[in-house]
């Protein structure tokens, strides 16, 4: 996808017991008996307010839920679209829901810092791939990606401390195709696997070049990944170079004649590294 972050957390607040005192002036009241003057004060006793009990946490996403939508709503931090039927016409399919861990160093952070939104970040690419199948090559190969969504500031001053992943279908840069029925185990059958395959609308250098599902009309396909070390960006340069020989010889395996072929290479950038994808890809016309 542009291959996506996000916002929302804080912490559970108890309402503070107002106290009110009443205070009533001092009333003197003399006397003429024999005793002298007979001096009385009064004061009311302080009034208390019973603390409020702290507010229900919003109900957690369930798992297998599907929604409708649309893709500037699938990468925003927070989602608030209600389930749909997952037999119907959808875009968006929750795996897994899971639990921020918020707590650093006996600190609590907010559900939108960067300690908590890199945990949802390593968490929901790994859920994802459990629940689609198929091996990672398959996943980074296809149009599958990874979505997740945090609560609410306000939600989580209430108690929410959830997160949760969802499976999205690209039908191009900015669009989500629609599904019916599930994804999950799609990666495991050939037929869901060549559908939702990666292919392109040109060479990957072609300034028309756009990644669409190998199910709409395309004519090259990605056909294998240049995996690097996670860490620091090693440099265009140096992505560059490395996926040379590997894609060609990847070109060479599936044309039909291995000495005149075409092949592509398509490299991380440094935004798409930081985004998480640590790898390129091979392309070749299909």
């Amino acid at each position: 996808m542009s291959d996506r972050a996000r916002a929302a957390r804080g912490r559970r607040h108890l309402a503070a017991a107002a106290f009110l005192v009443l205070l009533v002036p001092l009333t003197a009241c003399s006397g003429a008996d024999e005793g002298g003057n007979a001096d009385r004060s009064e004061s009311a006793a302080p009034a208390t307010s019973t603390p409020s009990a702290a507010p229900e946490p919003p109900p957690e996403p369930t798992t297998g839920a599907c929604y409708r939508l649309e893709f500037e709503a699938a990468v925003a931090p927070t989602a608030d679209a209600e389930p749909v039927d997952c037999g119907q016409p959808h875009t968006s399919e929750t795996v897994a829901v899971g639990t921020v861990d918020a707590v650093v160093d006996g600190h609590l952070l907010a559900i939108d810092s960067a300690h908590v939104q890199a945990q949802v970040a390593a968490d929901c690419p790994r859920l994802l791939s459990r629940f689609v199948g198929g091996t990672p090559k398959n996943l980074r190969l296809s149009m599958i990606r990874p979505v997740w969504f945090t609560p609410t500031v306000e939600e989580s001053d209430e108690g929410a401390d959830w997160f949760r992943c969802d499976a999205v279908l690209l039908a191009g840069a900015e669009e989500l195709a629609e599904v019916r029925g599930s994804l999950k185990d799609a990666l495991d059958r050939p037929a869901p696997r060549e559908a939702h395959a990666m292919c392109g609308t040109a060479a990957p250098d072609a300034k028309n070049f756009e990644r669409v599902p190998c199910s709409a009309r395309h004519s090259w396909r990605a056909i294998d990944v240049v995996a690097f070390k996670p860490g620091k960006y090693p440099g265009e340069r140096t992505v560059r170079r490395a996926g040379g020989t590997q894609c060609e010889d990847a070109g060479a395996e599936v044309a039909e004649d291995p000495l005149d072929f075409r092949w592509g290479y398509e490299w991380p950038t440094q935004e798409q590294w930081q985004m998480g994808q640590t790898f390129g890809r091979c392309w070749a016309p299909d």
